[in-house]
């Protein structure tokens, strides 16, 4: 295989995700029914036909007229969903929305977050809690505390506030512009709370997710050998729920990208989270033809080791998705079963340089992934694709790296035990059989690239 079409290929991969679609007046809208789409039978593990779920996701397919929304706002979005209603509802996006602003609508920056100590009345302040908190002279053993991490949790908690979205149960949300989607807010699948799970029964389509980032990040001396900045917000979370289908969609950070921020105590100032996160014994979840892009932390299923809920739930499939520049967590699994197939992962040089891995097998994980496609420059080996946390298996097979012919099949699993002396097993206790067809690996970046993202 020569160069030329690869290097076709990644540039058409890097203008895919550095052009994001406009709204233009007069744009051609989606299909008038799109809304109305439930998702396929057999389409992964949402598909999945429960007691309480017979038809599996139908979001609000069965919404009556006086349930179906058109919304350019903030507010006029939070009205239409009007969480916890779970009557049937289908919204329809037609701009980008801010989700930083007031109830009139007006734009509001960090500052406007800011909240004091509630016990001594001190402001929050970036300048006074890098004073207060450097290393140097706070020291490495002991996690912030006093008033300016108090005023720092009171602030997070006001920007909170503002950018969590709650999405009820049988709800769709659908773009119907290009362009239509959501700056800097965090939409909040979750029916119910505890160690328990309830269907939300929801569909997200066609829609942008851009820059979800925190105001407020949290300084933690004692995460890792160097210490860490913490975010709070993804741009989707999915907890507490059952039967969620996230479809053609982007993902990515423009104004708050990582490459934008400085350091603090020698650490990125990291203001951003996850992007979308299945956690809280969440089940029955399909991610397809989505763009993740430019991001550090892609996709946490599973958020403690210690979560026992969580055993024999958090079944995820991920299927035909461009993953672009993504650092690690493509997906990072605990407990969960995960059929990854037909996805397209790739890396430029830049995001080379900041690549950990792509699938993190965590306790009793169980990832079955089939015939994905890397594009990645050549010091980006097999071996990093995977990281073990815990996990014991991983059934990998049919991954193509840089070409489009059987030469270029790599077995992950051999390359990562002969890499770093370990034993990570093939057999993962299960065969997946939701799903309508697995294509070859030779068609997948093509595929993936004219069929991923919003409006496809």
């Amino acid at each position: 295989m020569n160069a030329r079409p690869l290097s076709c290929l990644a540039s058409a991969l890097a203008l895919l995700i550095a052009a994001p679609l406009p709204v233009a007046a007069g744009d051609r809208h989606a299909p008038p029914d799109v809304g109305r789409e439930t998702l396929g039978a057999n389409d992964g593990w949402a598909a999945l036909a429960t007691a309480q779920q017979p038809h599996g996701t139908t979001g609000g397919a069965s919404a009556d007229a006086a349930h179906v929304f058109t919304v350019t706002t903030r507010n006029e979005l939070v009205a239409a969903l009007a969480h916890p209603d779970a009557t049937p509802k289908i919204v329809r996006i037609a701009a980008m929305i801010d989700a930083n602003v007031d109830d009139a609508n007006a734009p509001l920056d960090c500052a406007d977050y800011a909240r004091p100590d509630p016990e001594t009345g001190q402001m929050y302040s970036l300048a006074q809690y890098l004073a207060d908190y450097d290393p140097a002279t706070w020291g490495w053993d002991d996690e912030p505390s006093g008033p300016q991490e108090r005023a720092r949790d009171a602030s997070a908690d006001a920007q909170a506030a503002r950018i969590r979205i709650r999405v009820p149960p049988n709800t769709t949300l659908v773009g119907v512009t290009r362009g239509a989607g959501l700056r800097g807010g965090w939409l909040d699948i979750r029916p119910g709370s505890g160690s328990s799970n309830a269907p939300a029964n929801v569909i997200v389509r066609n829609l942008s997710f851009v820059d979800t980032f925190d105001c407020f990040p949290a300084w933690d001396p004692t995460d890792g050998a160097a210490g860490n900045w913490n975010s709070l917000y993804d741009a989707i979370s999915i907890r507490n729920a059952t039967h969620v289908w996230i479809d053609h969609n982007a993902f990515f950070d423009d104004a708050t990208a990582d490459e934008g921020q400085p350091n603090h105590f020698g650490r990125l100032y990291q203001v951003h989270d996850g992007l979308i996160d299945i956690t809280n014994a969440s089940d029955l979840v399909t991610v397809s033809w989505n763009i993740l892009a430019n991001h550090d932390k892609a996709m946490l299923v599973g958020s403690s080791d210690s979560a026992s809920a969580d055993r024999d739930r958090l079944r995820i499939t991920l299927h035909h998705n461009l993953f672009h520049d993504l650092g690690q967590r493509v997906p990072r699994l605990r407990f969960g079963q995960a059929h990854v197939y037909n996805n397209q992962y790739s890396l430029s040089p830049a995001g080379a340089a900041r690549y950990g891995y792509s699938w993190g097998i965590g306790i009793e994980s169980s990832l079955f992934a089939q015939n994905n496609h890397f594009l990645v420059p050549s010091a980006v080996t097999p071996d990093l694709f995977l990281e073990t946390y815990k996990g014991t298996a991983a059934h990998v097979e049919g991954t193509w790296v840089n070409g489009f012919s059987r030469r270029h099949e790599v077995d992950v699993v051999a390359a990562f035990n002969a890499a770093n002396g370990t034993s990570l097993g093939d057999d993962v206790g299960w065969t997946p059989s939701l799903y309508p067809r697995i294509d070859p690996t030779v068609s997948v970046p093509v595929r993936v690239l004219l069929g991923a993202g919003p409006m496809k």
